[in-house]
Parts: structure tokens; sequence; C-alpha cells
């Protein structure tokens, strides 16, 4: 059974995409996973991969000392890397980006072992521009993104199969989220959002006016005593469930969940993230705002956040855009590079 190396990280974004290829693939080979002792270990672990940890430096997009010791942390990653794969040598290398990716990509590059890149984002992220020219291939989410390199590829986004498989009954009875109203759910990525979070609880009352809430709000961000129609949740494996429960969503705008959502058909209010950020989610929420599938507000206009949501709520102009919208899921197409490159010894019947 041939071999393959999956690796990315930093965030639950480029975990969770690489976990929809690997539950895709793992009848037909052997897994493993490269990354960092950050989110992505607990959740590769958790799903049951053998887990290979290479601590990488991140470049902070603002002055700090720090920087001035990722040359010589990069190297060491990358010979661990290297130490690694000659150890257990994989047929191919797939990277979903983010810095947590370098070493095994620029590892594989110098063991002569192929290796892809997936990148999200409408706009690629460095660590993506750093290993293009290492990989077979830079498969993206967006048309434009694959467009921007010579052997880029659009194969859509890749995503969990369970997304698609939930009851919409059983998940509000799961939630009891009970009663007429519908259900907004609410996003703020993997480790929560704290403008968002703040926003919903500064309008709770109102909003519960309108709407029963499902509010995915991050480890440690759970408000004590919630009324009545309001669930929280400080972290949801089964996004699902959390999908099949709700009738709009109020989220930042990371490329991943943007893609889910479209291909649910749920009608999003998009907050994309200003601060920290290299423009990424902006570019995001704007590319699909202007197509008319979903409507974007900016941190500074979350005042009228309530008024926003009722607005989405009547909108039949994106409800008849999302009717008609042709996103789907990703993974076939990853899994199709990912065979070509390195074909199965065998297929399970």
């Amino acid at each position: 059974m041939k071999h393959l190396l999956f690796c990315g990280g930093g965030s639950a974004g480029h975990v969770t995409p690489n976990l929809a290829v690997m539950d895709a693939l793992r009848r037909t080979y052997r897994i493993t996973y490269m990354g960092t002792g950050g989110i992505e270990k607990a959740l590769v672990e958790g799903a049951g991969y053998p887990f290979l940890q290479v601590d990488c430096p991140k470049l902070v997009r603002s002055f700090t000392p720090r920087n001035l010791t990722i040359p010589v942390r990069l190297v060491a990653a990358e010979k661990k890397a290297c130490r690694l794969l000659r150890a257990d040598p994989p047929d191919l290398v797939f990277s979903k980006g983010g810095f947590a990716s370098y070493p095994a990509v620029h590892a594989a590059h110098r063991l002569h072992i192929p290796a892809l890149t997936h990148e999200s984002d409408l706009t690629p992220g460095l660590a993506t521009r750093m290993m293009a020219r290492l990989c077979k291939n830079v498969l993206t989410s967006f048309p434009e993104t694959a467009e921007r390199f010579r052997h880029g590829v659009c194969t859509g986004s890749p995503m969990r199969r369970e997304l698609f498989a939930r009851s919409r009954t059983e998940a509000r009875v799961r939630y009891r989220l009970w009663g007429e109203r519908p259900v907004l759910l609410v996003l703020g990525g993997g480790s929560g959002s704290r403008t968002l979070n703040e926003a919903v609880r500064q309008n709770l009352n109102e909003l519960l006016r309108s709407w029963r809430i499902l509010h995915l709000c991050g480890r440690g961000n759970v408000l004590a005593d919630p009324p009545p129609g309001y669930v929280q949740r400080e972290y949801e494996a089964d996004m699902g469930s959390a999908y099949a429960a709700c009738d709009l969503v109020l989220s930042r705008a990371g490329s991943n969940t943007i893609f889910e959502l479209l291909a649910l058909k749920k009608p999003a209010l998009l907050v994309p993230l200003a601060r920290c950020s290299r423009g990424d989610q902006l570019a995001n929420a704007a590319y699909f705002c202007d197509r008319g599938l979903c409507r974007m507000l900016a941190e500074e206009e979350l005042p009228r956040l309530a008024e926003a949501l009722l607005a989405l709520y009547r909108d039949d102009a994106l409800h008849a855009a999302l009717a008609h919208c042709q996103i789907s899921d990703g993974t076939p197409a990853v899994v199709a590079r990912i065979e070509a490159l390195a074909p199965p010894e065998n297929r399970s019947p």
C-alpha cells in the first residue's frame, strides 16, 4: 500500500480540508500527517491518523525580534523533516498550506518525492508562493487563483462528506432549538471571534426577538446563564449538524467556510477579519458578494447587526442566486490529482 504524507496547520482551516481528503483515501493508502504541535496535532490524532511533529516558525506580520530567529529555526525544521521522510519515505506529499507545511514540502523536493499544494484563498499566501516552485501543481479553490501559477489547477475546496448527511430535524433536537423562529448560526472560526462574540451578545435581546441562536463561540468564551433560545458551544466537531440546524449564518470570511456555506446554499452575512490579516478574508468575501451569493458587513458596521441580518433573511435575490449556485465539494477533484501522481496499488470493493 502506497504512503501519503499530508501536512498543513496553524489553524483549523488548514486541517479540516486535509481530513476530508484523507478520509476519502484511507482505504487505498497508508496516511501520515506532519505538522506543528498546534491545533493540527489534536485534530489529526483525534481522527486516528499517525502524527509527526516538526515545529516550524511563523512570520509575524509586524516587527518583533522573534522574526530574527526564523532562519535558524526554519533550517532546523527542514533538517528534521528530511530525517523523518528518509526514515519512512512517502510516495507523495500533499500540503494544505500555511507555515506548518513548508518543512515537509521542502524535504520532499530535496528527496525527489512529488508534492502537491492546495491554496484556499483568492489571493495566495506567502507559504503557497514559497512552495509553488517545489510542487508538481498548485491546486486552488478559486479559478482566478490557479491562473496566477504556470502549473495551477482549480479543483474547488475539499469538504467533509458528513456536512451533507445531517438531518435538519435531528440537528435541532440535538441543540434543543425549540420553537418556530428561524435559527441563526454564528461562526467565528476554529478559536472563536471576540469581535463577533461581543457584537452578538451586545445585541442579544434584540436578536432573540427574531431568531433562535446557535453560537460557536470558541474555547473559554461561554456566557454564564444564557437566555432561552440561545445555545452555545465552545467548539463543534460535527459541523454538518450545525449547518443542518440553521437558516442563515453570521460568520468570518475564511475561504473554507464560505465554500461550505455556498455548497449547502446557506444565506450568510460575512464579517471579514480586518486586523492581523493580509486581507485574504476581505478578498474572499468581496468575490462572492459581488456575485450576489452572500452579503458583507464591515466590523465598524456591527452596531446595525440586527438590521443587516433581517435584510439578509428577506433578500429574495440572494436566495435565488444561491439556488442556482454550482459550487460543490472539491474533494473528488483533489483525490484525482493525488491518484494521478501516486496511483493506488489496490482498491477496496
